[in-house]
């Protein structure tokens, strides 16, 4: 397994927003959560040279600060969607700090603090708010994607407590979260074609599941999980994939799941022609878990004829 103590941004023990990112390159922290009740949820990712952003592309992803936003996503009654990209100017940064014009990301001493203004699209309206992730534990690990080092996932805490209050009515809720990040140095879709992943809590603490198919490199299959009492447990022999049923869009899905249980979504997410989101239920070792699927086609993903659409839903401005 390609797993090994975090290394190369001094963020063994917190994040850092303030990391280098080159040319080509890439970062994102991500957040998710889903209400005590199961009724909504939510993510939101800060992007330093976005991976999806058509803007980006046709740069020719030149410049990644230039290329930044802060996705805020409800899923749920009421839900609403704002993906703004932003230039260089409406970028500012400390070690504690990310802030993407009205928005920001900030770590206080054990916890995130996340403050969104956004304009949400299809809605056209404000979207103004505070989550708060507040880690069980740190992780001291990374994974590795890519032999060459190119792509790095960073599990910062796979159990966290969410605390979210949006100016949206029934938008003040608590639940279980999660806290990541992902690292690279090149295009998603140069160097890999599919991947699913998945978070799913039990009794335990949280299984972990990230399964990718590299374009040269043979299949990464990552399987953890992460106990309540902070230790990491490698899954060396994990439940084989299962096919979810497929998407809206056709776009293909599956997770991990006892042989003898049929995994199905139970809440939709996101829907997008190349990627999906959604609460997921499955069986891991007899537990059943309700957790966040993802699950991305880069073929698709890679065609021209998604980036105008994209540019629609994830507009560009400077203000």
């Amino acid at each position: 397994m390609p797993i090994r103590k975090a290394c190369g941004r001094n963020d063994i023990e917190r994040p850092k927003f303030d990391i280098d990112v080159k040319p080509n390159g890439y970062a994102w922290w991500y957040v998710d959560g889903i209400s005590n009740d199961g009724n909504k949820a939510i993510s939101i990712i800060g992007f330093i040279g976005s991976v999806f952003s058509p803007w980006y592309f046709w740069s020719k992803r030149k410049d990644p600060q230039n290329h930044v936003c802060i996705n805020v996503a409800m899923y749920g009654k009421g839900w609403r969607w704002t993906m703004t990209e932003r230039g260089k100017q409406k970028l500012k940064r400390t070690q504690n700090m990310l802030e993407v014009g009205p928005s920001s990301f900030n770590w206080n001493k054990d916890h995130l603090i996340i403050n969104f203004d956004e304009y949400s699209i299809p809605h056209f309206d404000n979207v103004k708010g505070i989550v708060k992730i507040t880690p069980s534990f740190i992780s001291e690990i990374e994974c590795n994607l890519l032999s060459d080092n190119s792509h790095i996932w960073r599990p910062f805490s796979p159990i966290s407590k969410i605390e979210v209050d949006i100016n949206k009515p029934g938008w003040q809720w608590e639940g279980h979260g999660y806290f990541d990040a992902n690292f690279g140095s090149n295009a998603l879709e140069k160097d890999f074609s599919y991947w699913t992943w998945g978070r799913f809590p039990t009794n335990k603490g949280s299984y972990t599941f990230y399964d990718a198919i590299p374009r040269k490199e043979k299949n990464v299959n990552i399987a953890l999980l992460f106990k309540n009492n902070g230790r990491i447990e490698k899954i060396l022999n994990p439940p084989d994939k299962a096919n979810l049923s497929r998407s809206l869009w056709m776009v293909k899905r599956e997770t991990r799941s006892d042989i003898n249980f049929k995994p199905k979504q139970i809440k939709h997410m996101l829907d997008t022609p190349f990627y999906t989101r959604a609460g997921v239920q499955t069986s891991i070792f007899g537990e059943k878990s309700i957790g966040v699927h993802e699950a991305l086609d880069l073929n698709r993903f890679s065609s021209p004829l998604l980036k105008p659409l994209l540019a629609v839903k994830a507009p560009r401005y400077n203000w």
